[in-house]
């Protein structure tokens, strides 16, 4: 298994996320969470848009969701190489070793195929 191959992999997924992000939210320093851009206004004047900005707003709110656990999947993953402990590529479920076809689709994965 190539370590270094897999890092360059979840550096560069990284920085696609952490760019995603920034175009779709704001982080809150104080908590680390993201918020969604656009939040409506209760004061706008016509309720169809304010509708489909509810909408919009609520999709934004759940794609940033799943960008940012898959941010902390990526930053876990790249601890643990950065460890050098041995921690990465070990099934988080049962401490067996990951497999190296499934650490190749998913160099973030943090469980063996038997536990995903």
């Amino acid at each position: 298994m190539d370590i270094d191959k897999l890092k360059i992999a979840l550096q560069e997924e990284r920085a696609k996320l952490e760019q995603e992000l920034t175009r779709l939210g704001t982080k809150d320093e104080k908590t680390g969470d993201w918020i969604p851009l656009g939040e409506v206004s209760e004061e706008e004047a016509d309720k169809n848009d304010l509708g489909d900005r509810d909408e919009e707003f609520g999709e934004r709110a759940n794609i940033l969701g799943e960008l940012e656990t898959r941010l902390y999947d990526v930053e876990s993953a790249l601890k643990k190489i950065e460890a050098n402990d041995g921690s990465y590529g070990k099934c988080e479920v049962s401490g067996n070793p990951i497999e190296e076809d499934r650490l190749s689709a998913n160099p973030a994965a943090r469980t063996c195929k038997e536990h995903m």
